[in-house]
């Protein structure tokens, strides 16, 4: 039996510490989950029975124990803040070690592309649902035409059961929503790559019978743009809530211009809206173009339900997500991606992921079933 490989996942937190579980119990990973939170550590642990993993106190600031904590590595994977990814990344870089992340920042996924110039390794950001799986869709639906016209990219995680004014409940990391709620966003509009200001350009659209309003948030399309720049007239994203919505997080950030101040959002939010499992993701992807001389359109969509994970139940978005940075470790670790420099997520063959144990939980049949 081979060795198993030693992974380092930074960030203990709603995320980080699924991922530490679905490796770990696989048994072709030896885990190691470091937070600089000790409480944030023995909290994944209480809940995950007999730890199938090895827990790490680290401050990711002190460079000399990151250093420490990456020896001898196959791969780090971060789920921590966004704004912790370049620091990882170089140290990653430097001493030959791969490294994924779920960073939804454009500004640290193109500091992330520059590091990966010359690399021995292989760096690959946004490995989480938007950006990351939505990537996939994306390209190979783009894929079946001959010509492309439009690409729209919507995404949400959502309450199962809303019951406050703004329809919704944290089920992720707070600073990224907060940023994806305010940085600038990338689309291509009439066929030039340009940005939109987030939290505008709302829509309403009903799936299954639910309305629904989506408008611009940053960092969902990754590297798309880029890649459909000149192939495309229109491409988006957008973020799917509950109608109301934007219209309290435009009082809040604009209005009340906490946009300049996050940490007192930050402190409001988690002190007011409630964390929740019960939740639901939803996938809609749309692509229009021509095939055989003839416009047509198809549509990717799926809705993913909170469900038991390891004798505990998770969320949507801790699923999806955590299964997503699980199933793009393993593809690199079969050899399915690139072995070096910066990785795309639209390199990534669809079929290959919904076939990779991880993965498979964006398949209709998992989806269906819950």
């Amino acid at each position: 039996m081979p060795p198993k490989k030693s992974i380092l996942v930074v960030g203990a937190g709603k995320i980080g510490a699924v991922v530490a579980d679905l490796l770990a119990a696989c048994g072709d990973y030896a885990v190691t989950l470091a937070d600089r939170d000790a409480a944030a550590l023995e909290s994944g642990a209480a809940f995950a029975g007999e730890r199938l993993y090895h827990a790490l106190t680290l401050d990711v600031a002190d460079e000399a124990a990151l250093g420490r904590a990456l020896a001898g590595r196959y791969a780090v994977l971060s789920a921590a803040p966004f704004h912790l990814t370049q620091r990882i990344a170089a140290l990653a870089r430097r001493q030959g070690v791969h490294y994924l992340d779920l960073t939804e920042d454009v500004a640290s996924t193109r500091a992330i592309r520059e590091l990966a110039q010359g690399a021995e390794t292989a760096l690959i950001p946004q490995c989480g649902l938007a950006p990351g799986f939505i990537s996939i869709v994306a390209s190979d639906l783009a894929s079946r035409f001959d010509r492309l016209d439009s690409v729209r990219l919507r995404v949400g995680a959502l309450p199962a059961y809303p019951s406050n004014a703004l329809n919704y409940n944290l089920t992720w990391s707070t600073d990224g929503v907060i940023n994806e709620y305010i940085e600038p966003c990338e689309a291509i509009v009439d066929g030039r790559r340009t940005e939109v200001p987030a939290l505008e350009e709302r829509e309403e659209f009903s799936l299954d019978g639910v309305l629904y309003e989506a408008f611009n948030t940053s960092g969902g399309l990754g590297t798309l743009c880029e890649t459909l720049e000149g192939r495309v007239r229109t491409l988006n994203y957008r973020t799917i809530r509950y109608p109301g919505h934007a219209a309290i997080m435009k009082a809040l950030l604009n209005d009340l211009r906490l946009r300049d101040r996050r940490d007192v959002l930050k402190d409001i939010l988690e002190n007011a809206v409630p964390t929740t499992t019960q939740d639901v993701v939803i996938v809609f992807v749309t692509v229009a173009g021509w095939r055989e001389g003839r416009l047509v359109q198809e549509t990717y969509a799926r809705k993913i339900y909170s469900a038991m994970v390891g004798g505990r139940m998770r969320s949507a978005i801790q699923i999806t997500t955590a299964s997503s940075l699980a199933a793009m470790l393993d593809l690199l670790a079969q050899g399915q991606l690139p072995q070096r420099g910066f990785v795309r997520q639209e390199e990534v063959d669809l079929a290959a992921f919904l076939g990779n144990r991880f993965g498979a939980v964006y398949a209709p049949a998992a989806a269906a079933s819950h």
